[in-house]
């Protein structure tokens, strides 16, 4: 979560009240309108309290129309009362919630089916808040492998993660909050993710594992995962070192399954130690819930469970979080039943059909070069084209969302600084009919950026909130 400061300066102006929102004297409700940033004195109706929020909720964007974020904005209502039923439910209590702590269970044991363990039964895995404490989990099994197997040097010898520097900033945090050095393989050319053998030259025996990515969330792109454990694999013929890998699957771990049967990424690959998924993004579930497996217990070391004798009963535990509702967990099981895998298929390719779509009408546009044609995640990041010279790509975004439509602008990071690029994500929700505007709205926009002397903005530092 964001860190959050208090005021710059004191505002101490209540919020105003509308009179009809006050109790039987409708004067009521503006003498003792609440201050902004200090508990109100005394309590008020709640029918007040809920319409002063909503109202200032009226200002947030249309989670629909947000074209920058992978997360689920979209369920069936039936998906939403089951949540609201289960949402004061304790997701950490399992001997008070039993059945809730079964369909937990069931869920990674379908995971573990999906992407092909060896023995489903034998994997080892856990529901989390979504997939940056997943990551966290899988890095911190990496990190105490690799120390196990170096006592000898540990904690002497500093160790390393390697992965590609279009990684989430998760990966990021876990180097900086479990002291591990970032081994951060670069963009070059048209190569916008990790690079297998770049990737082997950067381990050594300080190295705790590979981090391969399946959607690149800078422009939706697969890494490839097998190339990435051969190129680990002559590593270890030459060198004798054995580097195992874990799969960030945040997005990619719920669409190659389905639609792209004959990718082998997963547990089918025995250097792959661990994998991890966002139920939250296309695993079709509102935020948040993500999921971490391991191929067996193995690669789980035992001494990072912690077995508490809480609320009446033994639970083994691996987590960063402790209470959090189960509502979540029950939704990803009410998915998984309500759709099985001839639904995921069809619903992942609806979603992965709009996105090829749109990238092929924005770039009949002429305007815009495209760098991925949403034909692995359901993603599509383009440019404007080299003889655009009157706006760019930071332009864009800002007009777009006069239309109410979020689409990121950003530049890409080392070694192509230099590129600026749109991203556009396709979800369960973005219709064709939505698509369908988003291409009009920018068709219309068009004449009005060409006419411009030039690009507008002027500090693009600022001109987009996406960083990830």
């Amino acid at each position: 979560m964001p860190l959050h400061r208090g005021p710059d300066a004191p505002d101490e102006r209540p919020v105003s009240v509308n009179p009809f929102y006050g109790l039987a004297n409708p004067a009521a409700g503006m003498t003792e309108a609440p201050p902004k940033h200090r508990l109100p004195d005394a309590p008020m109706p709640p029918s007040t309290a809920h319409q002063l929020v909503r109202d200032e909720l009226m200002l947030d964007g249309n989670s629909r129309l947000n074209l920058a974020t992978f997360v689920t904005t979209w369920m069936e209502p039936q998906a939403g009362i089951l949540m609201a039923e289960c949402r004061d439910k304790n997701m950490i209590d399992k001997d008070e919630y039993p059945r809730t702590a079964e369909l937990e269970r069931r869920c990674v044991a379908m995971l573990a089916d999906l992407w092909n363990a060896p023995d489903p039964g034998a994997a080892v895995g856990c529901s989390t808040t979504g997939s940056s404490e997943a990551c966290m989990l899988a890095g911190m099994a990496l990190k105490r492998r690799w120390a196990r197997r170096n006592a000898d040097r540990y904690p002497g010898a500093r160790p390393n993660l390697v992965m590609g520097v279009n990684v989430q900033v998760c990966w990021d945090k876990f180097c900086t909050f479990w002291e591990v050095e970032a081994r951060q393989v670069p963009m070059e050319g048209d190569r916008f993710h990790l690079d297998p053998r770049a990737a082997a030259e950067l381990c050594d025996e300080n190295t705790i594992g590979v981090v391969g990515v399946l959607g690149s969330t800078f422009d939706g792109s697969y890494e490839p995962v097998a190339e990435l454990c051969a190129a680990l694999d002559a590593l270890q013929e030459r060198t004798g070192l054995d580097v195992p890998v874990h799969v960030d699957g945040a997005s990619g771990g719920m669409i190659a399954p389905f639609l792209d049967e004959d990718l082998v990424w997963d547990f089918r690959l025995p250097r792959v130690a661990s994998i991890n998924t966002s139920g939250h993004k296309y695993g079709l579930v509102y935020p948040g819930v993500g999921w971490a497996l391991w191929r067996d217990a193995e690669a789980l070391p035992e001494e990072l469970v912690f077995r508490v004798n809480y609320l009446g009963g033994d639970m083994p535990t691996f987590a960063l979080n402790f209470s959090r509702p189960g509502a979540q967990v029950v939704a990803q099981y009410y998915t998984f039943l309500r759709l099985g895998r001839e639904g995921y298929r069809a619903v992942q390719q609806s979603t992965r059909d709009v996105a090829r779509s749109v990238a092929d009408r924005v770039a009949a546009l002429g305007d815009f070069r495209l760098l991925t044609r949403g034909d692995e995640l359901p993603v599509f990041a383009f440019t404007t084209a080299e003889d655009v010279t009157a706006y760019d790509v930071f332009d864009v975004s800002r007009r777009l969302r006069e239309r109410g439509w979020l689409v990121p602008a950003y530049t890409f990071p080392a070694n192509r600084e230099d590129l600026s690029v749109l991203r556009v994500v396709c979800r369960n929700g973005f219709s064709a009919d939505l698509a369908d505007l988003f291409v009009e709205d920018l068709t219309r926009l068009l004449p009005e950026l060409r006419r411009q002397p030039g690009p507008l903005t002027r500090d693009r530092s600022a001109a987009t909130g996406f960083h990830h």
